[in-house]
């Protein structure tokens, strides 16, 4: 099963899972999965080939929405589940191949279509860090700064970094080999009537209005936000506000 870190204890509210996106982890969410389990337990997962999960040689939505199920159906067998981008699409095909173990949905800053945005460069990035020379992770940061400009993307990949064994906790083979199974989104006929809420950064375009057709083709009770003057790390640019809106949609009726 998947490394699950549990904030709070079960209750009277369905647990919420948090999925990350890709090269995130389960730590990542750690902030927000504390405020968030004052009212429900929260279990925070690392997916596979992240974290402290296990490797595969396959990281297709398929197989990451099975693992979803098996933490689900371990932790009572109903949850609420909040997916950010890649995170977001295991967490869609799971609600959508496995009703009865989602209870609200809310997917964040991703839509069920194929996209065009690599993340390739990033593992390129990651790939030309000389482990050898990293004591801290501020040593990894100013590696990749030669091709990551962005500081807080810096840090946010160096959470991924095992200090002590020099070793990056993400299975940068597979996630090069399986990147076009990650940028697309499975073939399907199913459909997911619970509340469903998709959150987006105003600045993100990974959300298009050309979308919404498709997307409540596959999620009919779907609802849409946006939060001002985020792009596509909507919970990490600004938590208070992704907070709200979690909050918001976990206490909505219907």
């Amino acid at each position: 099963m998947l490394n699950t870190i549990l904030h709070g204890t079960p209750g009277a509210e369905p647990p919420l899972l948090i999925v990350h996106g890709l090269y995130g982890s389960a730590r990542n969410w750690g902030v927000i999965a504390k405020r968030l389990s004052d009212e429900r337990q929260v279990i925070a997962v690392d997916q596979r080939n992240h974290g402290d999960s296990a490797w595969s040689d396959s990281h297709s939505y398929p197989d990451m929405a099975g693992d979803l199920a098996e933490v689900i159906e371990a932790h009572g067998g109903r949850a609420d589940v909040l997916g950010h981008s890649m995170g977001g699409k295991a967490a869609m095909l799971l609600a959508l191949t496995r009703p009865e173990l989602v209870n609200r949905l809310i997917v964040a800053d991703i839509a069920p279509v194929a996209y065009s945005h690599s993340q390739i460069q990033y593992i390129e990035a990651m790939r030309a860090v000389d482990l050898d020379r990293v004591e801290k992770r501020s040593d990894a940061s100013d590696q990749l700064a030669r091709s990551v400009s962005d500081p807080a993307l810096r840090a946010f990949f160096t959470q991924s970094l095992d200090l002590r064994e020099k070793r990056w906790k993400l299975n940068l083979d597979v996630l090069a080999a399986e990147m076009p199974k990650i940028l697309s989104f499975p073939e399907i006929e199913g459909v997911f009537e619970g509340l469903t809420l998709f959150l987006s950064g105003a600045e993100s375009d990974y959300v298009l209005p050309e979308y919404r057709e498709r997307i409540r083709t596959l999620f009919p009770a779907a609802r849409f936000a946006k939060i001002p003057g985020a792009g596509h790390w909507l919970h990490a640019e600004k938590p208070r506000e992704f907070e709200a809106a979690v909050r918001a949609c976990l206490a909505a009726r219907g």
